[in-house]
């Protein structure tokens, strides 16, 4: 075009080491952080009781977790009062160590406590989620008058509503000789199923209510009837779970 003209532009400037060290600052220790190696968990997963036509009683059923993602230490610890008297209570203390992302390995001991003499065993096991969001627990118990026992656990968490879960569990008890002063018997001796209904008032606090059924099979039924006690037992059950 007639009259246009053209000025040159000016280049881009080549960047200088402050114009870099500006753009790109140095990272501060603070700045990137990994999470704690040492973390910590305390579930009561069962603080409950009940009364009913056999007479009133609480129990409780809590674990705890303490250590990194590989190696912790599980306490573990349940119990029953009935009538204002403790008759059977156990605590272990195991070492887990993970096998998997969702699968640990533990062994440590197991003291019982109550109405008979005190048992102390060695304890070894496995516990996780298996398929499906089942929570599985198979811990064995070497020593002592049983010489052994498998105890397994499962149970399963069912979210009906964002604050509404159902809870079925299940234990069973499998035992290897006869403890006739904890009114034991060798073979399949006990098992108890459960169902709980808790909402979820907070993050850490879940009141529930629920209904539990207990059996005595083989040996230990006949200890049971033997002493004048009952076999089997249902009962409703109100408590509060809660975790820190």
């Amino acid at each position: 075009m007639h009259g246009a003209t053209s000025a040159p532009r000016e280049p881009i400037p080549v960047p200088t080491a402050d114009d870099i060290a500006a753009a790109f600052p140095a990272l501060h220790a603070h700045s990137m952080q990994h999470a704690p190696t040492f973390n910590r968990l305390v579930v009561f997963d069962r603080l409950e009781g009940w009364d009913n036509a056999h007479g009133s009683g609480q129990a409780w059923e809590a674990q705890g977790w303490f250590g990194g993602d590989i190696d912790r230490l599980w306490l573990r610890s349940d119990g029953e009062r009935e009538d204002s008297h403790l008759q059977d209570w156990s605590v272990e203390a195991l070492y887990g160590r993970a096998v998997s992302p969702w699968w640990d390995v533990v062994a440590g001991v197991r003291h019982d406590g109550g109405d008979g003499p005190g048992l102390t065993r060695a304890a070894i096991g496995v516990q996780g989620l298996a398929p499906y969001k089942f929570e599985i627990a198979a811990t064995g118990y070497l020593g002592g008058t049983r010489r052994a026992e498998l105890e397994f656990e499962a149970e399963y968490s069912l979210l009906l509503t964002n604050a509404l879960v159902l809870q079925p569990s299940l234990e069973i008890n499998l035992v290897a000789d006869n403890d006739r002063q904890r009114g034991i018997g060798s073979g399949l001796s006990q098992v108890e199923a459960g169902l709980r209904l808790r909402y979820q008032l907070g993050r850490h606090v879940a009141p529930y209510i629920g209904f539990v059924h207990e059996r005595s099979f083989g040996n230990t039924a006949k200890l049971h009837r033997d002493a004048g006690l009952a076999t089997r037992e249902s009962r409703w059950v109100a408590g509060l779970r809660f975790w820190f």
